[in-house]
């Protein structure tokens, strides 16, 4: 597979499961995912077990119907970026939330060594606002 396909994986697959699934199967051991700061999940996570904890299983249990639609990616070398939109809906205000977003890829040897998010926080904070 090639950098990009390795990538398109972890949001095209059948379902969250399936995605999940392609990015532990691409995943570098001491994959570093990091959240963009004023994001509610903001920070830096190391290891797939820090990432599903602190990202992917809130994003699943405090967002109604979470995600990324990729509308296009920029591929050189041993970087990938997804470019796209996050779309929710807050349950605790039940505000629509759409906002814009870019990833960051860096890949070695045909495993993810880092992500970085890219995203109007402003937009995401907004919807926790009554």
């Amino acid at each position: 597979m090639t950098n990009l396909e390795i990538v398109r994986s972890t949001y095209e697959g059948k379902n969250s499961e399936e995605n999940g699934r392609n990015l532990s199967q691409h995943a570098g051991k001491n994959i570093v995912w990091t959240e963009a700061k004023g994001f509610p999940y903001g920070g830096t996570y190391t290891g797939l077990e820090a990432i599903g904890k602190n990202v992917f299983h809130r994003l699943a249990t405090e967002w109604i119907d979470y995600k990324f639609t990729p509308e296009g990616y920029v591929a050189e070398g041993d970087e990938v970026v997804a470019y796209g939109t996050y779309t929710a809906v807050n349950p605790s205000t039940g505000k629509p939330l759409t906002a814009r977003v870019a990833h960051l890829w860096q890949l070695k040897d045909g495993k993810i060594v880092s992500f970085e998010q890219f995203v109007d926080s402003q937009t995401v904070n907004d919807t926790f606002k009554v």
